[in-house]
């Protein structure tokens, strides 16, 4: 599953790649992208690149936001595993396979993000994102919020319900579910790459008032009243 925003100079890129990868591995799988209100030239690409790859199928929605791009994904994932990047190219398809190798002893595997850098003040929410889930849920994640995970949906399915509907960050919410509900948890850093085209759309106090509601979902989700909190 693929969240996709104004990603119009990759998005084609990203998609050939993982589709390569997984037809190599020999995987049955369905690859779906939700395109979250792009405004470039993303639809195209998606539409021209659906047409050609059946195996590949396009949601549109106005924009929502990436954590409820998610959340929706997620939501309306099958099969029994499921698997959730980003289609911005700062990780590859080239560590996927150790991943999935190791699926069967394991309910959650992770790629964090070895070497990445950003602005000062997203590595300080990262930080703080990463300290929360520690104080809230326990210890077991190091990147809590990667953007490269592979999830049992058996035990995916046993979480969202405690996930509010427009989560800002479920990744995170889903790190600290896991390790308070006992997850088999596998975790291995992959190599992270800059971006080559576009910015992060949180800046400023954008950025800070946005992890701030996401700190008051986390903590909401700890308590086990997730659902009662909505987004601002």
């Amino acid at each position: 599953m693929v969240p996709v925003h104004n990603e119009a100079a990759v998005v084609g890129h990203v998609l050939s790649a993982w589709v390569a990868e997984v037809a190599r591995l020999d995987i049955d799988y369905e690859l779906r992208v939700y395109d979250d209100g792009s405004e470039d030239d993303t639809p195209r690409i998606l539409d021209e690149l659906a047409a050609r790859v059946p195996r590949l199928r396009v949601w549109r929605h106005a924009n929502i936001g990436h954590g409820p791009t998610i959340l929706r994904g997620y939501r309306e994932a099958g099969g029994a595993w499921v698997f959730q990047v980003d289609s911005d190219d700062e990780t590859g398809p080239e560590h996927f396979e150790e991943l999935w190798r190791r699926r069967d002893g394991f309910d959650l595997l992770l790629g964090g993000r070895d070497g990445r850098r950003g602005s000062a003040q997203r590595r300080l929410v990262t930080l703080v994102a990463r300290l929360a889930v520690r104080l809230l849920f326990g210890r077991g994640i190091t990147d809590v919020n990667t953007p490269y995970r592979l999830i049992r949906a058996s035990a995916l399915a046993t979480i969202l319900p405690r996930l509010p509907q427009h989560a800002f960050a479920p990744n995170v919410m889903m790190s600290g579910c896991a390790v308070q509900e006992g997850w088999r948890i596998y975790e291995r850093t992959i190599p992270w790459r800059v971006r080559s085209t576009g910015t992060g759309s949180l800046l400023g106090w954008k950025l800070w008032r946005a992890a701030a509601r996401g700190l008051i979902q986390l903590m909401a989700v700890a308590v086990g009243t997730g659902r009662a909190v909505r987004a601002r």
